[in-house]
Parts: structure tokens; sequence; C-alpha cells
């Protein structure tokens, strides 16, 4: 699932590794999600170590009894000289940047920053070690927006450069089954859990 929201959520603007935290919104989702996760049979749960997804995931441990494992190969992309910005400030001053971003180039990494291509291989590395080690288990990981970008692509055998085809919402749950390394996407982007208005800010 994804992070609760925070005000860099609400303001467009992009967090990267930058370690914002929730906001009262946030906060309310991530113990929402907590409540609907006490029936869903989670046995271990994992988290990125960036303080928005960590604090989700102490406030859904603490509903359902488990303390989180910090997984910060889960971390949020490396944005760069985009970091702080807003989506409309990153496209006014590094415009050819923001197209090859835009235009889901796999290989730019901006300046300072990471590529699409090397981000896929981090995160979907250490999902499938996760997967290895709790076999026929339920397990819950509570991640970024633009890593769940690339695991759906993953799951999905979709490429990194085509455009966005799914929603992304703040504490939205999705549903992944693995068996003998085949992926599935079972359910993706539950709100059902959330007050009305979760945020996906990220650009289709």
């Amino acid at each position: 699932m994804r992070h609760g929201e925070t005000e860099w959520n609400a303001e467009r603007r992009i967090q990267g590794q930058i370690d914002i935290g929730l906001n009262e919104t946030g906060r309310r989702q991530a113990a929402a999600a907590g409540r609907w996760l006490k029936r869903a049979g989670i046995s271990a749960l994992y988290s990125s170590d960036l303080k928005r997804a960590w604090t989700t995931a102490e406030a859904i441990g603490a509903e359902i009894g488990l303390v989180p494992t910090a997984v910060p190969e889960m971390r949020e992309r490396r944005y760069g000289v985009f970091e702080g910005l807003t989506y409309d400030e990153a496209r006014a001053r590094y415009p050819d940047g923001y197209g090859a971003f835009e235009g889901r180039n796999a290989d730019y990494a901006f300046e300072n920053g990471e590529s699409l291509t090397a981000m896929f291989a981090r995160v979907t590395g250490k999902l499938k070690e996760i997967a290895a080690a709790h076999p026929g288990r339920n397990v819950a990981v509570v991640l970024h927006g633009g890593v769940l970008d690339v695991i759906n692509r993953f799951v999905r055998g979709n490429s990194l450069e085509m455009p966005r085809d799914f929603l992304i919402p703040n504490a939205g749950i999705n549903w992944i089954s693995v068996v003998d390394d085949s992926w599935h996407l079972d359910t993706w982007g539950e709100t059902e859990h959330l007050e009305p208005g979760a945020l996906d800010e990220l650009p289709s």
C-alpha cells in the first residue's frame, strides 16, 4: 500500500527521498488502513524507512499487532534536482529534463537522481526477497507512489516507458499474489476504507 497523505502531496510537490511526515489526513488514513487490515491475516509488515511510509506502517502495526521491518530498498525514487519543487516548477526550471521525465525515459536520471531502470532493479529485487521469505502468507508492505508505479508494471509485465493507466491513491491498498515465480495483480487502488478524496498527485 501507499503511505498516507503529506502536505507536499496536497501541494503537488515532489518529495523523492526528502523525509516528509504525514499530515493530519494522512494519519487518519494510516489508522483506517490498519483497522481494515485487521481482518486480512497479515503475518509480516514491512515499510520504507522514510518517515511518511514508516509512520503509516507504525499506525497499521498498532492495529494488527505487528512491528514493521524497515526496507530502505523500497524508498521513493531519487528525483535529484526536482526534489522540493512542484511539478509546475520542475517543468519551468528544467524543461528538457521534465520532458524526459514526463515521457518516461527509463534511463533519465535527473541531476543527482535515479533512473527508472535503476529503481526497477532495486525495488523488484527486494520485492522478490520479501515474497520468497513468506511463501503462502499475507504480507503488508508500505511504499511510495513511484515504487508502486514500478511494481504495477513489473507484475503486469508492462514496460517502464508505457503511459500510466492506473491510479496510486494515498493509503490505497493493492493485492498482489505470487506462486512459483508467477506474479498476478488481484486488485489495485482499494480506497473503500478511506474518506472520499484520497490523492493521486503523480502525473499520468
